[in-house]
C-alpha cells in the first residue's frame, strides 16, 4: 500500500472517529494529476466541519504528515486540506449536494474505507 492510501485511510478514520458523516474516498489517479486520493467528508454544521478539519490536521501532523494548504476557517460550509498526493473536502450537507464532487468526477474509482 502506497503512502498516499495510507493517509487516506487514516484520514478517514480520524474524521469517522469525530463523527464524520458519509466519508468516501475517491481514487484519481487515473483521472486528475490534481492530486491521487480525493477524501470527502460531510459535517452536521460549520462548527463540525471546522473541527473535524482541525482533528484531521492534528491527527495527520501526529504521523509526520505535513499540511502543504488549507482553505476555509470559522464559518466556512467547505473546508478543503491539501497534503499534496491527498486532498481533503469537508462539506456542510447543503455545500456537498451543491458542489456534488462525487458526480463531477464520476470517472474515479471508489476505494472502500
Amino acid at each position: 500500500m502506497d503512502d498516499a492510501l495510507k493517509w487516506a485511510l487514516a484520514i478517514a478514520y480520524i474524521a469517522e472517529e469525530h463523527k464524520g458523516q458519509h466519508i468516501v474516498i475517491l481514487d484519481m489517479r487515473d483521472v486528475t494529476l490534481v492530486a491521487d486520493y480525493f477524501v470527502i467528508i460531510t459535517g452536521h454544521n460549520v462548527i463540525q466541519v471546522s473541527a473535524l478539519a482541525d482533528h484531521i490536521e492534528e491527527g495527520m501532523m501526529a504521523d509526520g504528515v505535513s499540511l502543504l494548504t488549507r482553505v476555509g476557517r470559522g464559518q466556512a460550509q467547505w473546508v478543503l486540506l491539501d497534503y499534496g498526493s491527498v486532498v481533503v473536502h469537508i462539506f456542510t450537507e447543503d455545500a456537498r449536494k451543491y458542489y456534488d464532487l462525487e458526480r463531477l468526477w464520476g470517472d474515479a474509482l471508489v476505494v472502500a474505507p
